[in-house]
């Protein structure tokens, strides 16, 4: 189950160097966090989390596999990109294709930097882009009704559904608001997001700050969290170049130009846990002796669901899960302390799976 997150923003915002700091980083880092590069603008970058070497500690397992969320490089993004201006189009469809965005937004003051709009507005900007977002999906929604109503004359269930939903979609667009703020019924979610529409996509603001700005951020970002705090969105403050500096340097050195700037870790890693719970995403491992290894899942997945994120077969075939919370696994000392204290739970096909839970699946081939 893998999980994009697409990287937007206007020209000279600090995006590209943002993205090269975060393919830099992945391709050194230790076989903990692999990196490998799908085509050249896409990214693969293993999610940090600290249970998962305790527990690799803990169970003598020899090799630590992380889960991953993929960066794409979204480029071409301009005023009018609606309209197909500079490489509109080809931007629409990568949006398309990600799970959320992360938009690099300028909160620096620079005058060898030119701006695009020759003003520092990360506000505007992030409005600039979120209104050729919601134009792409007007236009999209009057293609997709018109096709729709031979299909409607013959009251086709299926197309019903979407031109309701289609429509629900156009009155908010057409007030000025994202396509986000429709409240979707829990039976029409799956036919919702079938639709794709682009300002339906959870939004994290990446507020690029200059190095001195690091770690309390400026009066731009504070703009922008309050900005993404009334849209229900996130927001996370990042210096692109204290990351490319970073990127750079091997794990130790990189650990003491944290310290020396006053941060505790690097931007890059707070820009991907907060991808992840952006997208509500939690983590189950599996563990034994060959190897420890993260699995991502969505928040509410269900014991057969996570089941399948490791192959269909798991899915199909489930019988039961046996259970183990992380605090016991590490207290425990491992599976088998587990087993005799009593913390380890079998569970059915109604569980829901928590993050953090060391699961076992047993299955039917």
């Amino acid at each position: 189950m893998g999980f994009k997150m697409g990287i937007v923003g206007l020209p000279n915002v600090g995006k590209s160097t943002l993205f090269n700091a975060l393919t830099k980083t992945a391709s050194a880092q230790a076989a903990n966090f692999p990196f490998c590069t799908i085509e050249p603008n896409v990214g693969e970058v293993g999610v940090p989390d600290a249970r998962l070497d305790k527990l690799a500690e803990v169970a003598g397992s020899k090799q630590i596999i992380p889960t991953r969320m993929t960066f794409v490089d979204i480029a071409g993004l301009v005023k009018g990109a609606s309209k197909g201006e500079g490489l509109g189009n080809q931007f629409l469809a990568n949006i398309r294709e990600v799970d959320a965005i992360a938009h690099v937004l300028r909160c620096f003051e620079d005058g060898d930097v030119t701006h695009v709009e020759g003003r520092v507005d990360p506000v505007a900007d992030a409005e600039t882009i979120e209104t050729e977002l919601m134009l792409a999906d007007l236009e999209s929604i009057e293609k997709r009704r018109a096709n729709l109503v031979r299909k409607l004359k013959g009251n086709d269930k299926e197309a019903q559904q979407q031109d309701r939903l289609l429509a629900a979609a156009q009155a908010v667009l057409e007030e000025g608001k994202p396509a986000r703020l429709v409240e979707v019924d829990a039976e029409d979610e799956k036919a919702w997001r079938m639709l794709q529409l682009l300002s339906t996509k959870p939004v994290l603001y990446v507020c690029n700050v200059g190095e001195s700005e690091s770690v309390e951020g400026n009066a731009h970002s504070a703009r922008v969290a309050e900005m993404a705090a009334g849209q229900g969105n996130s927001h996370v403050i990042i210096s692109a170049q204290i990351e490319e500096e970073i990127s750079q340097l091997d794990a130790e050195e990189a650990q003491m130009f944290l310290e020396e700037m006053g941060l505790h870790e690097a931007g890059l890693d707070r820009l991907i846990r907060a991808g992840y719970e952006l997208l509500h995403l939690e983590t189950y491992f599996t563990v034994g002796p060959k190897e420890a290894r993260a699995w991502t899942i969505r928040s509410g997945t269900s014991a057969p669901q996570a089941a399948g994120v490791i192959h269909g077969d798991f899915e199909k075939g489930f019988i039961r899960a046996e259970t183990i919370a992380y605090d016991d696994f590490v207290s425990c000392g491992g599976e088998t302390g587990a087993k005799e204290a009593g913390k380890m739970r079998a569970e059915g096909k109604a569980y829901i799976v928590k993050d953090g839970d060391v699961l076992h699946f047993l299955f039917n081939t």
